[in-house]
């Protein structure tokens, strides 16, 4: 029998930090850290996505009250005969407020920050709404 004195203790510096982690099972999707809030109507949502090409690499959509953001990653480095590469997909899905216009949904990348507005107020789309990403 082990003693309770030997176990090994579990610290996290986040106590959700495990929901951000990979499963076992889904080993190339991660989850994109990201923050929300909702102010006069416009709900906002800040990703953070550095090193990321926001033409080729992330994409944004809305579709039956769902914001989608995908971001793809896959590139290789190579000097004195030694090569590395990194790859991935990252994705994360919101739910988003009644009345959200997904007709006027903005998308803005800075600073390997990926804002994306959401006004609400209007009559919530149903198809998807695929959303273009302005570089700052």
């Amino acid at each position: 029998m082990t003693s309770l004195m030997h176990r090994p203790k579990f610290t996290f510096a986040d106590p959700f930090e495990w929901l951000e982690q990979s499963w076992p099972f889904a080993a190339t999707e991660h989850a994109i850290r990201i923050e929300e809030s909702m102010k006069d109507d416009v709900y906002l949502v800040r990703a953070e996505l550095p090193g990321f090409d926001p033409d080729s690499d992330i994409h944004v959509t809305a579709e039956n009250g769902v914001l989608t953001i995908i971001a793809k990653r896959e590139s290789r480095e190579s000097s004195n005969g030694h090569s590395e590469f990194r790859y991935g997909s990252f994705t994360r899905s919101r739910t988003l407020p009644a009345g959200a216009d997904a007709d006027k949904i903005t998308a803005e990348y800075t600073n390997g920050i990926l804002e994306v507005t959401v006004p609400c107020g209007g009559k919530q789309e149903s198809a998807q709404v695929p959303i273009k990403i302005a570089k700052r």
